[in-house]
């Protein structure tokens, strides 16, 4: 398996470890740097696929951490998020003239820190089973205007819909949908976490459409999908 290597430089102890928490589930070794200096001489030493680098550090600043990176013809091409608090035009300036290739902003958002790790890493959503099917699911922004595709498979995390509509990373929907068999109808609302573009998938294999993470599920729903789930895990394909 090929692992990717994220960095995460901070020098606060707390973001630091809520940082980590979104990465538990995947597949990444993480490297930490404490200080821009630090950050700027592990960069060279480990080589990471991607940094996430706040703005404010000891010793080297993170802008300064960065544009040195971004100098560096050995590392120019790792691709590297800064992160500061609020929305300062001073602060926003100084990374991107850094020429850092993102910005995000404390208090982080789940959904938008790992939709920017899996676009720069070229990752799709992983973690519950995930099973293909078929399913036909009714979606949109407002819950009075839902349109009609197919689920192209789903898990108890979330559903990937195969449709051409545009929508973006983080577009809050509606979803319904019946679960066969017990003849359920799931109402939930969640978040558009990645997107596979027509041209340029994420997962070659799958249609152009969207993947979306549910909000939390009641634990009726919850239940009734890990069911549905299991079934088809266990029913022959022949």
């Amino acid at each position: 398996m090929n692992r990717k290597k994220v960095m995460l430089a901070d020098d606060v102890e707390l973001f630091l470890e809520l940082e980590k928490t979104f990465f538990q589930r995947r597949d990444f070794d993480l490297v930490v740097a404490r200080t821009g200096q630090q950050a700027i001489d592990l960069a060279a030493a480990e080589r990471p696929d991607l940094i996430f680098m706040d703005l404010f550090m000891p010793e080297v600043n993170g802008d300064e951490a960065c544009r040195s990176i971004k100098q560096n013809p050995q590392l120019q091409n790792i691709p590297v998020i800064m992160v500061t608090h609020g929305g300062r035009e001073e602060d926003i300036a100084r990374c991107r003239v850094a020429g850092c290739d993102e910005i995000l902003f404390k208090p982080i958002n789940r959904h938008l820190f790992m939709a920017t790790a899996r676009n720069f890493l070229q990752l799709a959503e992983r973690g519950a089973p995930r099973i293909f099917a078929q399913l036909p699911i009714r979606y949109g922004r407002e819950p009075q205007k839902l349109a009609s595709d197919y689920a192209h498979n789903i898990s108890t995390s979330g559903v990937f819909i195969a449709t051409a509509k545009p929508f973006q990373v983080l577009d809050q929907l509606w979803l319904e949908f019946v679960l066969p068999d017990v003849k359920r109808t799931v109402q939930c609302q969640g978040v558009v976490a990645w997107l596979n573009r027509a041209g340029q998938p994420i997962r070659p294999g799958f249609p152009p459409g969207i993947g979306v993470e549910f909000d939390p599920l009641p634990a009726a729903d919850l239940n009734a999908l890990n069911d549905f789930i299991k079934q088809e895990c266990l029913t022959p394909s022949w």
